[in-house]
Parts: structure tokens; C-alpha cells; sequence
């Protein structure tokens, strides 16, 4: 899969001098272990963090360069707040669960500011707030009755007015939530890190490594590369994003493709709105806004119905432009904003609005990492926490939150 494409921000903001993600080869020989994971974004990176921790034999591999997925691609908001509606969500699976999951995405949220603080390479944490204004009146009446719910069960929310609004923003929506508790990364130099502080704990990595076929049996698992070796192991994580639902096809998943730009830097030690907070909105699909420690401001959205890289490809300038307009529409004093960056990529969302751990009858003793959905960042580090158990000790409280949607 073809998953990202364009002239891409986040690589450039991180030129690897690390000895030991320089000495990362293609594997050359065939080896047993305890753990095997499949993919080195976020997913992967998060997983090898937690898994290294346990003093398990783990091996990485990657059929790319380490950290040159999706990742790359990825905006880098974290908020508590989904897609999919805490009433939402309510209505669907009961208070209890609804509950508890927002719960956790607070909580990964301040675990990742406390595991940022624990690797050698900075990823540009900054706490944040996020305004999240009403698109029209529908939107409006959803956020009023989403206050009330967020408020009820004790999230860090409040109501912005619509002159309240204006006032801090300078531009005019009916009604705003603004919630606490969110963040920002630069999630390139984030799995850069993880996998850093990885490998100095044992992790054996390993990239240009593509996984040809597998064979799971109540034992273990063996996996064959591309390169004619084997790797056996007792039990394998696929965290390799959207790619792999290459490897098991999952009916829950949704995707679609997504456009992004990062403009030229444009702000000078100041505050580019309230805050800087994040900035998105009710419509579907919604336009996202943040900035970045250079001062350029991300903007992403105008999602479109298609999986096919060449389709998508086709829109990246007409997308770029759009982008460009938005901002400047919320934002005049912009206005000579350009697209220095831009790209397009997959984006996958679920049915049910959860993100996914996945076991298959023809995969024993293999799991599937799927953090699919707007909160891709804070959603693997939920389930890569959760996999730490599962794998290591066979149990986490949480889990059936996640494995049976």
C-alpha cells in the first residue's frame, strides 16, 4: 500500500545522528525471540517502548527504513476528545464504557508528556487546549448537548459563547467547547525516540525486512521475510498501521484519503490565536488547525471518499489550495500564507468509532494493532500499553474495551 505522498513537513525536522537508529540494517540471519513487531511508526515505536521495559527478547521489523510510514504523515493533535461524540458513544456502548474510554485517552495523554520526558530525542510536547466551534446550527446543538454530558462526567470542558467566540478569535461561530487536557507532538521525532530508548534496552531492530508470509500454531508463530530468513517467536504484534489490513482484511475498518499542509513560518514568539490552541470543528469531514515550535501552522481535512493513491494524488494541489483558503478565511491576518509542505495519505476511521486490538482464528498467537481513527496517536498508546500486558502477562483490565468491537 502506497500510503503518503506529497512534499512531506516532519522529516525535515529531525536529521537522525543517533548511532543506533544509523546502525538499524536489513535482517541477515534468522532468529528466536519472545515478541515480534511488525511496523515502526508510532504503533510500532510505542509498543517497543513498553515491550523493552518488560525484559522480554523483542525483535522490530520494518519493511521500510525505520519511522518512514504514516508517521511521517501524521498531524500530531492529541486530544481527549473524538470523532465520535462522548453522547455518542453513550448511546452506543452504555455510560460505563463510554466513560472509561474517554478516560483513557486523558490518561494517554499525560502518560505521553511523562514519556517524553523519558527519551533522548525532544518531540515537541506542548500542552494544549482545543476549541472545537460549530460548523452551522446543527453543529451547535451537538456541542450544547456534549458540554453537558463532557461536564457532567467531570472532563476539563467549557462553553465558549458565540461573542465569546469573537472575542477570542476574531471570528464568528454559534458556539465553541474548549477543552483542557490535550497536547502536541511532532510525531516523527516521537517514534524516533521511542525507538531510541528501545534499542538501548534491547530491542533488536531491523529495517528494509518485509514479512512474506506467517505461520501461527498454539506454540508460537514463524514469520519469513522477503530476504529468505525466519524469525520464530511466541507471539507477534502487527502494528503497521493502515498496512495491515494487507496481511488480514477487517470489516470494521474504514478508510479514506486525507490532505494536509504546513505553511511557511509565519509567527514570531507570539500567540497565533487564543492560546494556540488546537483548532477543529463539528462539519464531517472537519478541518483541523494547529501550530508548530517553527511557527508554521498546520491544516489538514477535505477527506475524500477513495483508498487509491493515484486519485488522490491527482487532488493534492487543488487540495493544497483549499487548505490555504480556509485558513485564511478564519484567519485573514494571514494572508500570505503559502503551502510550503503538503501532502495526502490514507486516513481510517471504524465503524463503531473504537480503535482496535484484533485476533483471527488463522493467526494464532498474532495481534493486530488498529488505532484507526482521529486520534491515532493517543489511540496507540492506549492499545500499545494494553498489548504490553497482554503479551507479557495475559491480562489487562481494559482490554475487552478495545477486542471484541
Amino acid at each position: 500500500m502506497k500510503s503518503i505522498s506529497g512534499v512531506l513537513y516532519w522529516p525535515t525536522t529531525y536529521i537522525n545522528t543517533q548511532s543506533e537508529l544509523n546502525n538499524i540494517k536489513q535482517l541477515d540471519e534468522d532468529l528466536d525471540c519472545d515478541f515480534v513487531i511488525v511496523g515502526s511508526g508510532e504503533s510500532g515505536s510505542l509498543c517497543s517502548y513498553f515491550l523493552s521495559q518488560t525484559g522480554a527478547k523483542v525483535i522490530l521489523l520494518d519493511k521500510r527504513k525505520v519511522a518512514h510510514g504514516s508517521t511521517s504523515a501524521n498531524t500530531g493533535l492529541l486530544q481527549y476528545t473524538n470523532d465520535k461524540s462522548l453522547n455518542s458513544f453513550i448511546h452506543s456502548y452504555g455510560k460505563e464504557k463510554a466513560v472509561r474510554h474517554y478516560q483513557l485517552c486523558v490518561e494517554a495523554i499525560k502518560g505521553i508528556e511523562e514519556m517524553s520526558k523519558t527519551i533522548e530525542i525532544n518531540p515537541d510536547f506542548i500542552k494544549r487546549s482545543s476549541l472545537y466551534y460549530a460548523s452551522d446550527l446543527d453543529g451547535k446543538k451537538m456541542i450544547d448537548l456534549e458540554y453537558k454530558v463532557l461536564k457532567e462526567n467531570g472532563f476539563n470542558v467549557e462553553y465558549f459563547t458565540k461573542a465569546q467566540v469573537k472575542e477570542k478569535f476574531n471570528f464568528t461561530k454559534e458556539g465553541a467547547l474548549f477543552t483542557g487536557d490535550d497536547a502536541e507532538v511532532n510525531p516523527y521525532k516521537c517514534a524516533h525516540g521511542l525507538l531510541l530508548y528501545a534499542l538501548k534496552r534491547g530491542l533488536k531492530a531491523y529495517s528494509d525486512t518485509e514479512v512474506t508470509s506467517i505461520i501461527g500454531t498454539k506454540e508460537g508463530v514463524q514469520l519469513f521475510t522477503k530476504n529468505k530468513h525466519t524469525i520464530r517467536a511466541k507471539k507477534v504484534i502487527f502494528a503497521g498501521g493502515y498496512e495491515s489490513l494487507e496481511v488480514k482484511s477487517e470489516k470494521n475498518a474504514v478508510l479514506t484519503s486525507t490532505f494536509a499542509i504546513a505553511t511557511q513560518p509565519l509567527i514570531e514568539n507570539k500567540e497565533a490565536w487564543y492560546e494556540n490552541c488546537l483548532i477543529w470543528e463539528t462539519a464531517r469531514p472537519y478541518l483541523y488547525i494547529r501550530t508548530t515550535v517553527e511557527g508554521r501552522i498546520i491544516v489538514g481535512g477535505l477527506d475524500e471518499p477513495t483508498i487509491i493513491p493515484e486519485k488522490r494524488e491527482s487532488m493534492l494541489f487543488d487540495k493544497k489550495e483549499q487548505l490555504i483558503k480556509n485558513l485564511i478565511e478564519l484567519f485573514p491576518q494571514y494572508k500570505e500564507a503559502k503551502a510550503e509542505f503538503y501532502w495526502t495519505g490514507a486516513f481510517g476511521g471504524t465503524h463503531t468509532g473504537l480503535p482496535m486490538i484484533k485476533q483471527y482464528n488463522e493467526y494464532p498467537n498474532c495481534l493486530f494493532l488498529m488505532a484507526y481513527g482521529g486520534n491515532g496517536t493517543v489511540y496507540s498508546y492506549i492499545l500499545a500499553k494494553i498489548l504490553k500486558d497482554l503479551v507479557a502477562i495475559g491480562t489487562h483490565p481494559d482490554a475487552h474495551l478495545y477486542m471484541n468491537n
